[in-house]
């Protein structure tokens, strides 16, 4: 079972991701992305969703024409885990150039 982050290995964990922001009452984070227009959004998020797969873990997530919202979070943990890093770190490699903070 995927153990949730706690203490100094979770503060670690959010140091490194500055772009992601932690969710009011949750073990989660979370970031917005804008695009240059809905094809650029979903074609964002079709390669999170095959990295996600081959993961087995799935964000938590929504899109408006040029926005996705994301949520990351392990259910079967209970909270932040590696897993939601992992996920994270993949997702902040992929941002086109053109995509801004929402």
């Amino acid at each position: 079972m995927v153990q949730r982050l706690s203490g100094e290995a979770r503060a670690r964990a959010l140091a490194a991701l500055p772009s992601w922001r932690e969710v009011p009452g949750r073990d989660a984070i979370a970031r917005t992305l804008r695009f240059d227009g809905f094809g650029a959004a979903f074609a964002f998020m079709a390669r999170v969703a095959l990295r996600a797969e081959a993961m087995d873990h799935h964000p938590e997530w929504s899109n408006v024409y040029d926005r996705v919202e994301i949520v990351l979070s392990t259910h079967d943990a209970g909270g932040l885990s590696e897993r939601d890093v992992a996920l994270a770190r993949f997702i902040d490699s992929i941002v086109p150039g053109g995509s801004v903070p929402a």
